[in-house]
């Protein structure tokens, strides 16, 4: 099969049975966009990743932040991903309907001049995301000291993608491959899945956004997975170095110190959130570490681990469409289910 292109390999492909993970949302979108699954082989099964940041936030934080945007003289600053994500009984954007202060906002910073203009309000901002907007809110709460602000807030569920990829490999979880995330990865570096390749023995293949990168990346993943080869492949070496941003990562190392965090459909994971740093702690809201409940009959949870299709939870497309969703994978543009109904429809 050597001299065949990537998308006639992928085709033909008739070794062992394969289950790769796409760990990023965006990484699913882009694979669905470029028909890629209309002609990979049946022995090839991808699956969905843990790899949205919004759908691996737990109910309590988004009730958190309905109770900061109703309460007097507070405003949350948030991304759209999270307006419609339910909470225990409502949305922020239910919220935002009942009076509350919700503020959609294209940049984390933009929090800096809304503080200074208005002394007199809370702004708080709803600090989502991976090891990528990370360095950006550590960078944040750095001008809020220059500046002098005691306005401005974090509250926090940032978490690590990479502690994801490792808690799924040691629980055992039925994937062959990883397509490890190109946004994360720049920040990282590639290094830091060669402890994984070695400990689980397993490719970690790090993959662009462009059909061209995603079929070369999965074929890499198939090729090293069929001879259960435990290596790492930087197929995006345009935007992801060995070492990664090592800039970003000392930001990150300065505001921030790792903690144990409750993931949405995982539960706790050690050592896999950011929390701010005691010196820092005035400008971070706290919020209680607690299980998630999942909504009856969501299972949200097993499809970020890959075990089933969105298509397979009762919910989808009935009950949970994007208009009024029960599940967070539903409504982020990231999330699978949302690209998966999509992609129906």
């Amino acid at each position: 099969m050597d001299g065949m292109n990537d998308t006639e390999f992928l085709r033909k492909y008739d070794g062992p049975p394969l289950r790769i993970m796409e760990v990023c949302g965006t990484h699913t979108a882009a694979i669905f966009k470029s028909g890629i699954r209309s002609f990979l082989s049946p022995k090839v099964k991808l699956v969905s990743g843990p790899g949205c940041p919004v759908c691996v936030t737990i109910t309590s934080y988004v009730d958190k932040c309905i109770d900061i945007a109703l309460k007097p003289d507070h405003e949350l600053i948030c991304f759209g991903d999270l307006l419609k994500v339910p909470g225990s009984s409502r949305t922020l954007s239910d919220a935002k309907g009942m009076g509350g202060r919700v503020r959609v906002a294209w940049s984390p910073f933009d929090a800096v001049t809304l503080a200074s203009n208005d002394p007199g309000t809370v702004f708080v901002v709803a600090a989502i995301g991976f090891e990528t907007t990370a360095p950006a809110f550590g960078l944040l709460i750095e001008e809020a000291e220059a500046l002098g602000l005691q306005n401005l807030k974090l509250l926090t569920s940032l978490k690590s993608a990479v502690a994801a990829i490792n808690w799924i490999c040691a629980t055992g979880e039925a994937v062959d491959a990883f397509l490890c995330p190109g946004h994360v990865s720049v920040i990282t570096g590639a290094d830091i899945y060669k402890p994984l390749a070695e400990k689980y023995e397993k490719p970690y293949v790090i993959a662009g956004f462009e059909s061209g990168h995603l079929l070369a990346a999965i074929r890499a993943a198939m090729e090293e997975a069929a001879e259960k080869r435990g290596v790492v492949r930087n197929l995006y070496p345009e935007a992801v170095s060995a070492e990664g941003n090592i800039r970003a990562g000392d930001v990150v190392k300065r505001y921030f110190d790792l903690s144990d965090e409750t993931w949405r459909g995982l539960g706790v994971i050690g050592a896999s959130g950011y929390r701010l740093k005691e010196s820092f702690a005035k400008y971070e809201i706290k919020t209680e570490m607690r299980e998630d409940i999942l909504p009856e009959g969501c299972r949200c949870g097993e499809v970020i681990l890959g075990r089933v299709d969105p298509e397979e939870c009762p919910l989808f497309g009935t009950e949970c469409a994007p208009a009024q969703a029960v599940g967070p994978c539903m409504v982020s543009s990231e999330g699978a289910c949302g690209t998966w109904y999509k992609a129906r429809v």
